[in-house]
């Protein structure tokens, strides 16, 4: 069984929970702040606060539920339940941003009077609370899919914001209502846009894939490189969670002693964590005798060690 591995430095999901009950709380009075103003721009966006709180409450959760050891069921723990997590996340957006989609088309076709200044300045409190937990989120970002998906949402949400503080502001001087639904559409693509990258990454992980930017035909050729390998074969190289690849493969040795294929083995494994940061690898090694014929020897080799992003 492998060990643990500790996803997103320095995020504890004590402090997601403590984000996820700011970011309700707030949604909540948006939402009855755009009601009252008959704004659809603020309440989408509070709609997408809502979301947000749920997305940073199935993230607290997978970074807790991670941490459990694995066990006979799990030789893997629970690392994954963090790339479901950002899968659901990010469905989650691509219906909500669907529906206030719908919604600005209905008011696009009958405009409705909005009041502007309760419009203006909840979405500027929404910008300050989305960037800052934004902010808080992006180092661990770069490393933790599922943190990420959640930095997406606050992101999102703070760039929405910032479109409702245009609408009204266009309303103040103008009494362009349309400027309301219009901004909402505008929201609506970009949830789209930001909610597809983090589909596709999530179900290559599940499906197993090859990592994003990760060079097979280059892995390869580093494998053959090694000295003493002298040929490989089912290679394989996916993705168990964010920040945690792993490997297997067959290399091909001369007939020589155990030690000396050993040797090639941690070779090829240290090769594989220190160019590639795959920091799990099964190699079994084959050895080629005077006959020509090929037979496995002692067969694996696992590292598990967690690198710093």
């Amino acid at each position: 069984m492998s060990g643990t591995h500790s996803h997103g430095e320095g995020i504890s999901s004590h402090k997601m929970w403590l984000a996820t009950a700011i970011t309700f709380s707030f949604c909540l009075g948006e939402a009855l702040v755009g009601y009252q103003s008959n704004s659809l721009a603020l309440m989408a966006d509070a709609g997408h606060n809502f979301a947000d709180a749920l997305a940073l409450a199935l993230s607290a959760f997978a970074l807790w539920i991670a941490t459990k050891p694995a066990d006979n069921k799990r030789t893997y723990g629970y690392h994954r339940v963090g790339i479901l997590a950002a899968l659901v996340n990010a469905v989650g957006l691509a219906i909500m941003a669907v529906v206030i989609f719908w919604e600005a088309i209905q008011r696009l076709q009958s405009p409705e009077q909005v009041q502007s200044g309760p419009m203006i300045w909840v979405a500027l409190l929404a910008i300050v609370l989305n960037s800052g937990i934004a902010w808080w989120l992006f180092s661990a970002a770069k490393a933790d899919l599922n943190i990420r998906s959640a930095y997406l949402h606050m992101l999102g949400d703070a760039i929405a914001s910032f479109g409702v503080v245009v609408a009204g502001v266009i309303i103040v001087f103008t009494s362009w209502y349309i400027a309301d639904p219009i901004v909402s559409i505008i929201f609506a693509m970009l949830v789209l846009w930001s909610s597809w990258s983090i589909f596709t990454e999530s179900v290559q992980m599940l499906l197993e894939g090859t990592p994003a930017g990760m060079d097979l035909a280059k892995v390869e050729l580093e494998i053959r490189n090694v000295t003493g390998v002298l040929n490989l074969h089912d290679l394989h190289v996916w993705t168990i969670s964010s920040g945690l690849v792993a490997c297997s493969c067959h290399i091909l040795v001369a007939d020589q002693s155990v030690s000396g294929g050993q040797k090639i083995l941690q070779d090829v494994a240290h090769m594989l964590e220190h160019d590639f940061r795959i920091s799990h690898s099964t190699i079994q090694i084959e050895v080629e005798d005077c006959g020509g014929h090929n037979h496995a020897i002692q067969s694996h080799h696992e590292h598990l060690h967690h690198h710093a992003h």
